[in-house]
């Protein structure tokens, strides 16, 4: 141990007191080893002068509507970035596009619109992601999260959705945990096969005596699994009137096609007969002059 006051404890001694006045950290934010915690301070945008190797960044419940993408590229080794409970809007594609070792991202609370291909689709390490309590969320495209195989934990809850294409979850083969709560599910004939992947697939889904069908109204607050039968029968075995009238008219081309078929058949036999007839007396008058 090196002796009291000697150059390397007074150096020491300096460098922690240095750190514990918050050297190289964000203003109104606190900081310890590797993470930035900027919790409720009002911020109005993204803090500045984050140190690069952060790797945990909370920034709850503040008033950030916006990401800076070439902000948060610089933070490469960040795998904990927490903006629930902030004004984030619809423009965040491309926003996380060097962030590659981000393990968690939740941006729950917030005013999320949609999400395409291009939100997410830079999160290669990706494993639990928290989009839930956005209520203006009514999109996620089909192939939203199809490069992120790693993704363990989805929660979509309480939003305005009303469709799930099957193959957004589907085909995650990681997935084993998803919230669905309290959207605002359209249960009908589109439907029925995300329905039959609920209820066929190993993944848990959370709180799934609020997972609901909202409309249509015969079907409303009947919880989606119990839905399946009704839309199987409904759309595997009932036909619309539109479907009717489109029978009806298939079965009237056909029948209309082979009375012109027949007719036609007729026609040329007796074309055909009468021609036969002509050539036969056209011989016997020649037979007959021969004679």
């Amino acid at each position: 141990m090196a002796p009291s006051g000697s150059p390397w404890s007074l150096s020491l001694v300096f460098l922690l007191g240095m750190a514990s006045q918050g050297i190289d950290c964000p203003s109104r934010c606190s900081c310890q080893y590797l993470e930035v915690n900027c919790t409720g301070q009002q911020l109005q945008e993204f803090p500045v002068d984050i140190p690069l190797d952060t790797r945990q960044l909370i920034l709850a419940a503040n008033n950030i509507s916006y990401l800076p993408a070439v902000e948060l590229s610089f933070l490469a080794d960040l795998v904990y970035l927490d903006c629930r409970k902030n004004l984030l809007g619809d423009d965040l594609d491309f926003t996380f596009i060097g962030m590659a070792k981000l393990v968690y991202l939740d941006l729950s609370f917030n005013n999320l619109t949609q999400v395409t291909f291009s939100t997410f689709s830079h999160l290669l390490s990706l494993v639990v992601l928290r989009i839930s309590d956005n209520p203006s969320l009514v999109a996620i495209e089909k192939d939203a999260f199809a490069n992120n195989t790693w993704l363990r934990h989805l929660d979509v809850s309480r939003t305005g959705l009303t469709f799930l294409d099957t193959s957004t979850v589907r085909d995650l083969p990681n997935l084993r945990l998803l919230g669905l709560s309290d959207n605002l599910w359209h249960c009908n004939c589109s439907f029925l096969d995300f329905i039959t992947w609920m209820t066929e697939s190993d993944v848990y889904f959370p709180d799934a005596d609020n997972i609901t069908c909202y409309t249509p109204a015969g079907l409303r607050a009947l919880r989606v699994p119990a839905a399946e039968a009704q839309l199987h029968s409904s759309c595997l075995t009932q036909l619309h009137k539109q479907d009717y009238v489109f029978l009806c008219l298939v079965g009237f081309c056909i029948f209309l096609a082979g009375t012109m078929a027949a007719w036609l058949a007729g026609v040329c036999a007796v074309i055909y007969e009468a021609h036969a007839s002509k050539g036969e007396e056209e011989e016997e008058e020649e037979e007959e002059e021969d004679t």
